[in-house]
């Protein structure tokens, strides 16, 4: 049987959130913009991926998660609206430093737990 990780649960959460933040919140100008989307986008991708981890238990959804966040992170800066929707960028690198840190968390005690084993 296969254990569910805590951390599975807070991405889960973090992606639902990404995803209906441009219905919520202030910071985005238009739910069809670029900020919009690459919540919508990403808030999916992130939900799906956490699924799949809470179902499998493996850690290579872990490193998708990673990438997620990194692009979270950067992606206000790449697809330029961090300086015309800041509060947009500003939940969009919050929630992508959680999920990062979520993501390198699982796989550091992942690593440690195999090391262990060895």
């Amino acid at each position: 049987m296969k254990t569910q990780r805590w951390q599975d649960w807070v991405i889960l959460i973090l992606g639902i959130w990404l995803f209906i933040s441009p219905f919520w919140m202030t910071g985005y100008t238009s739910t069809s913009n670029a900020a919009a989307w690459d919540s919508y986008v990403l808030g999916v991708a992130t939900v799906v991926f956490a699924i799949a981890a809470l179902s499998t238990g493996r850690v290579w959804e872990e490193w998708v998660q990673l990438v997620l966040a990194i692009w979270l992170v950067l992606s206000p800066f790449f697809l330029s609206f961090y300086d015309t929707e800041h509060g947009a960028a500003i939940n969009q690198i919050i929630v992508g430093i959680l999920i990062g840190a979520d993501a390198i968390l699982v796989l550091s005690t992942a690593q440690g737990q195999q090391q262990a084993r060895s």
